[in-house]
């Protein structure tokens, strides 16, 4: 399960210090990552991935109140 892997790092990372460019980076990720796990999700119905999911996409909303100005 790599995407697996690879939400839970992208979960981990520090989101401080970045740039706009970065931030847009981050939120083209997680919104990557969600879907992905979509669709293991689908196949699964692993309550575990959909709290993933869900805290995923926390993350990005923050990013991306950020990247609209609101801080």
């Amino acid at each position: 399960m790599k995407i697996i892997e690879e939400a839970l790092a992208f979960e981990t990372e520090t989101m401080s210090n970045m740039s706009t460019s970065d931030r847009v980076h981050a939120s083209r990720r997680a919104k990557a990552l969600i879907l992905g796990l979509n669709d293991v999700y689908k196949e699964n119905k692993d309550e575990e991935i959909m709290d993933l999911m869900k805290r995923l996409t926390a993350k990005k909303q923050k990013i991306e109140k950020r990247l609209k100005g609101r801080p």
